[in-house]
């Protein structure tokens, strides 16, 4: 029961927590106590916005590949955002990690964690106006959990039930105390309406736009070629202080393309409006035109400070050939960085050397102190290097020609008991060859791959691409069915649960996880469940960096690059504002400008 007879009103910097002997109340929540909400619970609108920006006008996007269902959260089909999908807490831009209430008004929460109470706003409306109540949250969990995409089982893994404690108020119980990030994330589940899924099958695809109740629905579709969003009129939630000055556009056009090539074309066309544009070749040469020169296609990069994570080349270590980590180590040496970051990249990027790069969270040099305390306990059973050598990657001169890196990978697959006959590599016991595949979808990648391949022929190794359409790739990712896939997995600056779901041993065999290398580890599963029962950011940020170096010493990955900017092409017919995002772009808080939009026809002409 709660208790909140002895009520004590804690005011921090305008935010406000109410306090009884066992329950905090509160329009926000932080990670940790020693953070304070930005925001106080009067506040009117996020810093960063315009709260008087007109409503109006469209933004045209372009997407690569196609789409055949409406529904994102089964693991079947290649869907698309509805935009009509809430949840019940948004995060601010401007912070770490602080929430604040959207569907949800208020929260309630232990010392410990080991429950949370969301208090729904009462004026929350599906679309069909029927209002939002907790039978709808649990339903959503329940129904999530059972047959939902795998995803929700991990991050949602230290959840007992949820309850419905009165029409507008929902608690979630923790199988678990002290895992302050899980409070949090359970207002980040999607809100589905009861109602509406009650004579539908949930577990199957569909191209009937799903009922919500976000600012943007549905308004025209044709399947695998364009979807047009339209700004709901009555949104229920359009004047809160979370929402205000955002979705400004009354529609949100996005075309399907082939290729990013198509996508270019489209956008110097001006068919579309907007691109973040993701190759660095690209960049640098593509858009020379006319357009950008005279400013009428704005061409800007934006610096962030979001973590950039980890994107590379990933071993599926479920196969023989990539079980032994001493191979995985050796073939990491045939990718020359400095040669493609030169001749490919035009020296756009830096190499990434850690799964939690560009954040406080990263790993540099030998464990010391505290984290070399957290990892001694398991270190029969870590690479002894882990403890007195930095781990480094592999460099170059960028001449295109790493022979000293070869003769390393060389010696390596020789210690790991393979050899070299007939010019294949063979294992030693058995004859097999070294032989795998490279998993792509997109074009574009492979004449980033290709210089890979010929080196591991150097050294007898036999690799081939197999590109694949884009619902072919999805589907063999889901079922790990691959030999070597380039993927990227994004991190936050507050690691947390979603870690059990990237490297856990339970969702290592699980269709849909994405553990795609495979890892069962029964230390990277310890010190993941150290890392999400964290107290301050400073132990978080610790036993990260101890989870990273197990990670980084396993070799379950070939690191590629990162680039701390956003690169962005847009036509000159919008505004925003003039603050900086720590997040990069946020097309979110912009807006159509009439003036702008005439002005940009006129020089067209």
């Amino acid at each position: 029961m709660r208790k909140l007879l002895l009520t004590i009103i804690l005011i921090f910097a305008g935010s406000s927590i109410a306090q009884s002997d066992d329950t905090l109340f509160s329009h926000a929540m932080t990670m940790y106590d020693s953070e304070i909400a930005k925001y106080g619970p009067d506040f009117a609108h996020f810093d960063y916005v315009n709260p008087n920006a007109p409503k109006g006008g469209s933004i045209r996007l372009g997407g690569i590949g196609t789409f055949d269902s409406f529904h994102g959260y089964i693991p079947k089909g290649n869907a698309v955002s509805t935009g009509s999908v809430e949840t019940l807490i948004t995060s601010s831009a401007d912070e770490p990690f602080t929430v604040y209430g959207l569907i949800a008004e208020t929260f309630e929460w232990p010392d410990d964690r080991s429950w949370v109470i969301f208090n729904l706003r009462e004026e929350a409306r599906w679309h069909d106006g029927i209002p939002i109540t907790a039978d709808d949250v649990v339903w959503s969990f329940n129904t999530l959990i059972e047959k939902g995409s795998p995803g929700y089982r991990y991050y949602y893994g230290a959840v007992e039930n949820a309850e419905k404690l009165g029409r507008h108020q929902v608690r979630f119980n923790f199988k678990e105390a002290g895992n302050r990030e899980l409070p949090m994330i359970m207002g980040q589940l999607p809100i589905l309406p009861k109602h509406y899924w009650a004579d539908r099958d949930f577990s199957e695809t569909t191209l009937d736009p799903p009922l919500g109740s976000g600012p943007y629905r549905i308004k025209e579709f044709e399947a695998g070629r364009y979807v047009i969003q339209e700004r709901v009129e009555d949104y229920w939630g359009q004047n809160l202080a979370v929402n205000r000055g955002q979705n400004n556009f009354d529609e949100i056009r996005t075309d399907f393309f082939l290729d990013a090539t198509s996508v270019r074309l489209a956008l110097k066309a001006g068919d579309i409006d907007f691109r973040a544009e993701n190759q660095s070749k690209a960049w640098a040469e593509d858009y020379n035109v006319d357009d950008v020169k005279q400013g009428l296609l704005k061409k800007e990069m934006f610096p962030h400070q979001n973590p950039t994570g980890m994107q590379g080349f990933v071993f599926n270590s479920r196969r023989e050939i990539f079980k032994d980590p001493q191979v995985r180590e050796a073939l990491g040496y045939a990718f020359d960085f400095e040669w493609s970051n030169r001749t490919l990249f035009n020296g756009q990027y830096t190499r990434t050397s850690s799964f939690f790069s560009n954040s406080d969270q990263a790993s540099s040099g030998i464990p010391i102190d505290k984290e070399l305390a957290i990892l001694e306990p398991y270190r029969k059973q870590l690479p002894e290097k882990l403890f007195t050598t930095e781990f480094l990657m592999p460099t170059t001169d960028g001449s295109g020609r790493p022979r000293s890196n070869l003769r390393v990978a060389g010696r390596l697959l020789e210690q790991a008991g393979w050899r070299i006959r007939d010019l294949k590599l063979v294992n030693a016991t058995n004859g097999e060859p070294l032989k795998f595949e490279i998993l792509l979808y997109s074009p574009a990648f492979e004449r980033i791959v290709l210089p890979f391949i010929s080196n591991l022929e150097q050294l007898g190794v036999e690799a081939n691409i197999r590109l694949v359409d884009q619902t072919q790739y999805i589907n063999r990712l889901r079922a790990k069915d691959f030999d070597m896939v380039v993927y990227t997995w994004g991190q936050s600056d507050t690691p947390g649960n979603e870690q059990r779901g990237y490297w856990g041993t339970d969702a290592a065999d699980q269709n849909g996880s994405r553990n795609l290398a495979g890892i069962k580890d029964t230390v990277v599963d310890e010190l993941i469940e150290l890392l999400v029962m964290s107290n301050s950011r400073e132990e978080l940020n610790i036993r990260t960096r101890a989870l990273d170096r197990v990670l980084l010493w396993g070799f379950y990955v070939i690191p590629q690059w990162h680039i701390r900017a956003d690169r962005i092409l847009y036509w000159d017919k919008f505004s925003r504002p003039d603050e900086a995002l720590r997040t990069g772009v946020m097309t979110g808080r912009w807006w159509y400008n009439e003036y702008k939009a005439k002005a940009l026809e006129g020089a067209r002409q």
